[in-house]
């Protein structure tokens, strides 16, 4: 007998995609499925016990129970239409938990320029499953798969915040302005539409999982390599002051941890200009190579970059 503890979620999913009958344009294997010319739909799933984190609010958690989909979208280039919201509460939870995680789902769905319209309700350890509705509205997805030589690798903000949060609570440190980042992560919706309207974008993915992980998936995704120069990742509030006091590699809390929701993409050096135009900020972490993984460069020392543990 094989447990599902000794597979891995990474390889439990591409078993799924060896085996099920994909639907739609774009299926399985990016942020978000893309039904037809323009209906995208996607599906995550938080728990208390994975991501229900130490100080964090029911409403909090609500927000990030919503933003996670929401993300995804992003990741797509999506205007948000519509959310549907699945809780597995437990029975003895009180009541004003339940309204409160709801409060947080509605607000980030309003955020995001959208409401609620559907969603079930069961008793259960403490689920959140959502389902986030988008459009395209005419616009090309963006998708993991279609990075070439020679562009240009780029993040949307500041990382490494989340990471400084949970290394901030494990050491009793402050750094509230990063554990607001981990509390109530904000989705680049905007970010995202704008991006995929300027057709120049080759490749795309939020960062949920890490950094790492999005550095390797898209490697796999569009067969190639990717150069990162440590010193042009940026680093976001308490970064830092945090990896001082922990005697904790920056580069572990820029690459190796989850809980962050930029957008890292890809882009022909040609087409810089029509991001610049678009108003969409970014900065520079690298460049797509004609090799098969993604690696770090620090010092003059070069090093793989893995999947990250979150």
């Amino acid at each position: 007998m094989v447990l599902l503890g000794d597979i891995g979620e990474r390889q439990l999913i591409a078993d799924f995609r060896s085996f099920i009958r994909p639907e739609g344009i774009v299926g399985p294997g990016d942020d978000a499925a893309v039904l037809n010319r323009d209906v995208v739909v996607t599906t995550d799933m938080v728990t208390f016990d994975r991501h229900f984190a130490a100080g964090m609010t029911y409403e909090q958690f609500g927000w990030y129970s919503a933003a996670v989909s929401f993300s995804d979208l992003a990741a797509m280039g999506a205007r948000p239409t519509g959310f549907l919201a699945a809780l597995a509460l437990p029975a003895n939870l009180d009541s004003q938990a339940a309204y409160d995680i709801m409060s947080g789902i509605d607000q980030c769905a309003e955020f995001c320029g959208t409401g609620i319209v559907g969603g079930d309700t069961k008793t259960g350890p403490g689920i959140v499953a959502g389902t986030a509705l988008g459009s395209m509205d005419g616009r090309r997805p963006m998708l993991r798969s279609g990075a070439r030589p020679g562009d240009v690798v780029a993040v949307t903000g500041p990382l490494g915040s989340p990471a400084a949060a949970f290394k901030a609570m494990e050491y009793g440190i402050e750094a509230e302005d990063a554990k607001d980042l981990l509390y109530m992560p904000i989705p680049r919706v905007v970010e995202g539409m704008s991006m995929a309207s300027t057709g120049a974008i080759t490749s795309c993915m939020d960062l949920s999982d890490g950094l790492g992980t999005a550095l390797n998936t898209i490697c796999s995704a569009s067969g190639v390599g990717i150069d990162v120069e440590l010193d042009f990742i940026p680093r976001g509030p308490c970064v830092e002051d945090v990896a001082a006091q922990t005697d904790t590699p920056v580069e572990d809390l820029l690459l190796n941890w989850g809980g962050e929701y930029e957008l890292l993409f890809t882009v022909g050096k040609d087409d810089l200009d029509k991001l610049y135009k678009a108003e969409v900020e970014f900065a520079i972490i690298g460049m797509v190579n004609d090799g098969v993984r993604p690696e770090l460069t620090n010092d003059g020392e070069r090093r793989p970059i893995g999947y990250g543990d979150y």
